[in-house]
């Protein structure tokens, strides 16, 4: 049955690998600015206007994440006479070495800056400044690079880095030295 399933999970991917490709080349040519590296799970979502996007290098954009470069918001103002001239477009840019949650949502004219994390499930409806550290709805400072890199440092979950090269015995690690510790209930 687990055969069966990571048979599965390679057909899924190798498809959603493909769809990707062909969606990246369309909105580079299109006139999105990727710089080197880009990595991009799952299929991604560069809205309409691909051409007001820029990503620096080595950027991570996670399944889901909505490049929003216009609001729909003109389809109602403009039956409204004294607003039918109103519309909302603006430049996303994405700076270098930096990491896009789950389902993020950015909105038009954000900048987000190099050495940045956006949290999953994020809105984006101002920019972040480099080294930092953003979440929710709406995105707010959670804290600065530095910071977190020294609280991950303090609760890695330490293993042998050459199991990394070899999927099934890094996850036969895991499931055998990982305790069952759990963070606390939040009162």
């Amino acid at each position: 049955m687990m055969l069966l399933f990571r048979i599965i999970l390679k057909i899924r991917s190798l498809y959603q690998d493909m769809i990707k490709s062909v969606i990246i080349k369309v909105a580079t040519n299109q006139g999105m600015k990727v710089g080197e590296n880009l990595y991009v799970q799952g299929v991604p979502n560069f809205g309409s206007e691909p051409f007001l996007i820029e990503m620096g290098d080595n950027v991570t954009i996670a399944e889901g994440v909505s490049f929003i470069n216009h609001g729909g918001d003109g389809r109602v103002t403009k039956r409204i006479e004294k607003y039918k001239d109103g519309r909302t477009f603006g430049r996303i840019k994405i700076g270098n070495n930096t990491f896009i949650g789950k389902g993020a949502v950015l909105l038009p004219g954000v900048s987000i800056g190099s050495n940045c994390i956006v949290g999953s499930m994020s809105v984006v409806s101002s920019s972040v400044p480099d080294n930092t550290i953003y979440g929710g709805a709406p995105a707010k400072f959670i804290c600065t690079i530095e910071q977190y890199g020294e609280k991950l440092i303090a609760n890695s979950t330490i293993y042998p880095l050459e199991l990394e090269a070899d999927r099934a015995k890094l996850e036969e690690y895991l499931i055998k030295n990982l305790p069952h510790t759990y963070k606390p209930v939040k009162k």
